[in-house]
């Protein structure tokens, strides 16, 4: 019988244990903490990392997914140019290379492509959000359609 509380106080410490690690909201654009400075360039964040590097100052957050993909959700204040698109090299010329560029797709195949095409270009500032969106949405993340 003892060994029966324990093992059912155990569990009940477990599931509280794991309650307050959901109640924390998960990652986000808006809230939680701020890098403190910006990441290396050609990174691989996780969630939180990403979380917290995309609320520098001046930092442009790109989705590199298709439209369809986009409308369906996305990360708040995020810009969509498609990886997959003819004019897609001509849009990343056009953007300003001293810029911090935060990238992410749906599991950061497109992304990490995406980094290396923009650094090869002369892009000093880009990293992106490994595991893609679905990392985000996996940790919590919040999301936008439209």
């Amino acid at each position: 019988m003892r060994r029966f509380a324990a093992a059912a106080a155990a569990g009940l410490v477990l599931a509280a244990a794991g309650l307050a690690g959901c109640s924390s909201g998960g990652v986000s654009t808006s809230v939680g903490p701020t890098a403190t400075a910006t990441p290396a360039a050609g990174s691989t964040l996780d969630p939180a990392g990403f979380a917290a590097a995309i609320k520098q100052p001046g930092t442009v957050l790109l989705d590199v997914r298709t439209p369809a993909e986009f409308a369906a959700g996305h990360l708040p204040n995020a810009t969509l140019i498609d990886f997959e698109s003819a004019d897609f090299p001509t849009k990343v010329a056009a953007l300003d290379k001293t810029k911090t560029y935060a990238l992410y797709c749906r599991s950061s195949n497109r992304s990490g492509q995406a980094m290396a095409l923009m650094q090869q270009a002369g892009f000093t500032s880009v990293y992106h959000l490994g595991g893609g969106i679905n990392a985000w949405t996996a940790a919590g993340g919040n999301t936008v359609k439209g």
